[in-house]
């Protein structure tokens, strides 16, 4: 009996093997022939993949929402350290970071329920268009201030009044 002659007639039968050599010489054949007549650019003789590393990993951050920015204008930007002059009784750390509060460090001082935030937690909440305390859930914009920054951003948003009345159009 023996051993095998060829490596490849334990594994694979020889018509498949054959098959791969016919094919590859088709293959030579095509490419040269691309080649005489000038289309070797048509022919992508080594396979790049795409390099996702230069892809960026982050989606890029979009503008604010014109109510976020209105909201900006309304709430107190002051220093942490005017606040701690007041005498009022003040919490150490920032509830959405929970970093300590210094003594430079800008913050939002909200009005209707008088919780305290970094201005850069507080931007960045807004910038989901999240209208609320992050703590107790209190709407940022008082009462009081509410139909005038309904009216402003009406007029942000740059639609026209659509109120017309029946009578007016006969």
């Amino acid at each position: 009996m023996g051993f095998p002659v060829g490596y490849t007639e334990v594994f694979l039968p020889k018509l498949f093997v054959q098959t791969l050599s016919i094919l590859g010489f088709i293959r030579t054949i095509v490419f040269s022939i691309f080649r005489f007549l000038g289309l070797s650019d048509f022919l992508e003789m080594d396979q790049t993949w795409p390099d996702y590393t230069s892809y960026p990993t982050r989606i890029p951050e979009t503008r604010s929402p014109f109510s976020a920015l209105l909201i900006r204008e309304i709430l107190p930007v002051i220093k942490f350290e005017e606040l701690t002059n007041s005498g009022e009784d003040l919490p150490e750390n920032c509830a959405v970071c929970l970093y300590e509060f210094e003594g430079e460090q800008e913050i939002r001082w909200l009005r209707n329920c008088r919780h305290i935030f970094h201005r850069s937690c507080l931007d960045r909440w807004m910038d989901h268009d999240q209208k609320t305390c992050p703590l107790c859930r209190t709407p940022f914009v008082p009462d009081e201030m509410q139909e005038e920054f309904n009216q402003r951003l009406w007029a942000a948003s740059g639609v026209h009044d659509f109120h017309c009345p029946v009578t007016e159009l006969l």
